[in-house]
């Protein structure tokens, strides 16, 4: 049977505590009505007076040495509020690839920032939509003198506008891929863009700059399995995230159907809306069952299998996010596909992050493709 320690039990309650009051339904309105690209206020008590950032950074770099769990637990809690800060790009997308691929210096430097809560970080991948982004690169190293000449365009970047570096992977003339740490200033042109979900910010960057050879932050070319280890981490981070955003559509679904009246009587009194309901409560504990299980297993299990695991986890959590958006809006009645109602940004989460690092059908050609011992995914 899944179990949290005391610990991690105390640093669920405290955060869902917390991110109660601090990012209420208006709180989001707020950054999604100004267009804003996140809650600034939000963002520093959680990366700078709570230390969230520093979950799963070894203590030897700053961090407080916990695990992938711990992590879960509070993507899991901010999805659930559809927090609008760079949890995720900077904790689940950025940080394991430092982890990963980063040189000694750079492991010191970045990830000491990160845990501080003094730095965002997020990653320039070429088509984010794919299992595997670091299967091609957009854009390209060319040795200049000193240091290195880049040039290219990636189309979407999570979180860009809040983010004080960007890593770049990039190819170099000899085919090895390479990774760049660049800060917001560095030069490069950089295009917000207005997306479905407003709740997270995404910006196209193009690189046409010369930088010095300490921006290269990689020692000796990053390899695909390191690309793998950390983007299986961001799965993972991605998919907690999706289990509770499923859990804050039905609570607020929940809240809604027990004010609502129709005939005299609550529209949660009803018989097939209480099925309805019921079936999303047990889908939610198989979803959690399994993310939180495949975070036990991540440095626990074998590479391979932690990998299915969490696609796994993924398809579980996607299908869920989705479904419990949808019953958000049949179960709120008209008023569900109204702007003043929370529904329509909880199914704007989901339709977004269904088609990170590939959708569910990706994820079910990994697994059959492992299944049937077919080389996996092209």
């Amino acid at each position: 049977m899944l179990e949290f320690t005391p610990d991690q039990q105390m640093i669920r309650e405290e955060a869902q505590r917390f991110l109660r009051e601090q990012s209420s339904s208006e709180a989001i309105r707020r950054v999604v009505d100004t267009g804003t690209s996140h809650d600034a206020v939000l963002w520093n008590s959680i990366s700078r007076e709570l230390g969230w950032c520093a979950m799963a950074i070894p203590e030897e770099f700053g961090g407080l040495g916990l695990g992938a769990t711990e992590v879960a637990i509070l993507m899991e809690l901010t999805g659930a509020r559809l927090a609008c800060v760079p949890f995720w790009s900077t904790v689940c997308l950025a940080a394991p690839l430092l982890q990963s691929a980063g040189s000694e210096e750079a492991k010191v430097r970045y990830l000491g920032a990160i845990a501080a809560g003094e730095m965002a970080v997020t990653v320039a991948y070429a088509d984010l939509s794919v299992a595997d982004p670091a299967a091609t690169v957009a854009v390209k190293a060319i040795r200049a003198g000193g240091g290195y000449r880049l040039a290219g365009k990636v189309a979407q970047v999570i979180d860009f506008e809040v983010a004080d570096v960007v890593l770049v992977p990039a190819g170099l003339e000899d085919g090895t891929t390479a990774l760049f740490a660049l800060t917001r200033d560095s030069g490069q042109v950089v295009t917000p863009l207005k997306v479905l979900d407003a709740t997270r910010s995404v910006a196209a960057l193009e690189l046409t700059l010369e930088v010095s050879a300490e921006s290269r932050i990689d020692d000796a070319g990053v390899s695909a399995e390191q690309f793998q280890r950390a983007l299986t981490f961001a799965n993972l981070g991605l998919a907690a995230e999706q289990l509770g955003a499923a859990q804050g559509a039905l609570d607020v679904t929940l809240a809604y159907i027990a004010e609502r009246v129709q005939f005299g009587r609550t529209i949660a009194s009803f018989q097939a809306i209480k099925h309805r309901c019921a079936k999303l409560v047990v889908d939610v504990a198989e979803t959690r069952s399994l993310v939180f299980g495949a975070a036990q297993g991540v440095g626990t299990s074998g590479a391979v299998e932690s990998a299915l695991e969490i696609a796994g986890a993924r398809v579980l959590a996607s299908d869920l996010q989705f479904r419990a958006a949808e019953e958000a809006i049949q179960l709120h009645g008209g008023v569900g596909f109204t702007w003043e109602y929370d529904p329509h940004l909880y199914f704007k989460r989901a339709q977004a992050s269904a088609a990170l690092l590939g959708a569910r059908e990706a994820q079910l050609d990994r697994i059959a493709a492992s299944v049937f011992a077919d080389g996996g995914l092209k």
